[in-house]
């Protein structure tokens, strides 16, 4: 049990942690540590109105809130208005399409560590730095020119062995994310 809050118009039609675009008529949400694709009950508890919903996002980012719902889903609930209700989150299941692959990047030479993202946008890669640190404390992000355009990519952690780097590249594309295993 906790707090629900949603968002809407102003990251409709923006990138959500999962690589979706987050559609605030959709029935999604964002927490910050069930893995991309499971499925959620959502028990509004001052009216008992629910719904189910998607897991595609990270957050909430504020303390004591853990779910972040779509426009949508906090309609549904009756929530919209208050903009906040105390709820009970329930995982149902998972949509395993979500389950993503773990690629490697050869060449080049240095330790070894994972990437989630290049961004044009150094606000969507500072959101998804910011999600993943959350959950893992070796998050960073660097800023690369790729055909004389700035790109920022957000990694996680730094390893002298392969196997250390692809053992945690599976567990985050298990929870969802797109990785790759490259050098530094």
């Amino acid at each position: 049990m906790g707090y629900a809050s949603w968002y809407g118009a102003d990251f409709h039609g923006q990138p959500t942690a999962s690589g979706e675009t987050y559609d605030m008529h959709a029935m999604t949400a964002a927490h910050r540590t069930l893995p991309f694709g499971t499925v959620v009950r959502v028990v509004n508890l001052d009216n008992d109105a629910e719904t189910r919903v998607t897991v595609n996002d990270r957050g909430p980012f504020v303390r004591g809130r853990i779910i972040d719902l779509s426009r949508a889903a906090a309609k549904k609930l009756g929530m919209a208005e208050a903009g906040v209700a105390k709820v009970r989150v329930e995982p149902l299941g998972r949509d395993t399409s979500y389950i993503r692959s773990v690629r490697v990047s050869e060449g080049g030479a240095g330790r070894y560590t994972v990437q989630l993202g290049s961004f044009a946008q150094k606000e969507n890669a500072t959101r998804l730095k910011k999600a993943l640190g959350w959950k893992y404390s070796a998050v960073y992000m660097t800023k690369a020119e790729v055909s004389g355009k700035t790109r920022y990519r957000v990694r996680v952690g730094s390893f002298r062995e392969m196997k250390k780097a692809r053992r945690l590249a599976e567990t985050l594309a298990e929870e969802g994310y797109e990785v790759v295993v490259m050098r530094e």
